[in-house]
């Protein structure tokens, strides 16, 4: 397995198409693997993940998790700086790294800051006669107790906050239920609503628009264990993986800026 983080230059023709099209996005990151197509999904194993970061200095990160070392020329090309790329061979405009070592030193008790892009949702019907849709969740204490539900089968569970950090007595509402913004080290934020058409596809929905509502998780997580972490980390969490969603990164809780 590899993380790869690659930088994207918003200011080239080729990053704001791509910046604006999560569909465009993935099959240019499939394309960075010559032994895949870009249809290629792969159940039960590690897939191809992908996250779109915009950092607090204005910038724009695309983070890859894959089984095999990407090819990022074309990215570079697209939506780099291709010329600097070419001056200094050694550094070819995205950097590369094996995740072994990360996934191997993974033991319970450990804790982490981590970051998550998903689609968080359930399924529900307006009437009792109607067949249940999946449908978003749309406010964040939903969306936060999505990912509080997936916390045991992948292998973590989010660190509670300490009382003195928490504006509720124990973490409640004025209803005493739980509210998990003020009762966990957990925020959620960048909420967009994506609506497109699929392309280049011989499927029967082809023609219908795809809709989804993607969120970003920023917290702090205790280990409890390693394998089904490490199965979340390198097949994704939740719906919506060609679209940006689902891949989980961790960094050390000293600084939270910088994903492993």
């Amino acid at each position: 397995m590899f993380l790869t983080r690659f930088r994207v230059n918003t200011a080239r023709p080729g990053a704001r198409r791509l910046l604006s099209s999560p569909q465009a996005m993935h099959a240019a990151v499939m394309s960075s693997f010559p032994a895949l197509l870009p249809t290629d999904t792969p159940s039960g194993g590690p897939r191809v993940l992908w996250r779109l970061d915009h950092t607090a200095r204005a910038e724009v990160v695309l983070y890859i998790v894959s089984p095999d070392r990407p090819d990022l020329t074309h990215l570079v090309e697209q939506a780099g700086w291709p010329a600097a790329a070419a001056a200094d061979p050694a550094h070819p405009g995205w950097q590369t790294r094996p995740y072994a070592p990360l996934l191997d030193r993974l033991g319970t008790g450990d804790q982490w800051a981590f970051r998550l892009t998903a689609n968080p949702v359930h399924h529900a019907r307006r009437k009792d006669d109607e067949p249940t849709k999946r449908t978003a969740h749309i406010t964040p204490i939903h969306q936060m107790g999505w990912l509080l539900k997936r916390q045991e089968t992948c292998g973590f569970r989010v660190l509670e906050k300490p009382d003195a950090k928490r504006l509720l007595p124990h973490g409640t509402t004025h209803t005493k239920q739980p509210h998990h913004g003020d009762h966990y080290e957990l925020t959620v934020h960048n909420p967009r609503p994506l609506a497109f058409n699929k392309h280049h596809t011989t499927s029967p929905r082809a023609d219908r628009p795809v809709s989804l509502l993607t969120v970003t998780f920023d917290g702090h997580l205790e280990i409890t264990d390693p394998q089904a972490l490490r199965r979340a980390l390198t097949q994704g969490i939740g719906k919506a993986k060609a679209y940006g969603c689902g891949l989980l990164t961790l960094a050390p809780l000293r600084s939270t800026g910088a994903q492993q």
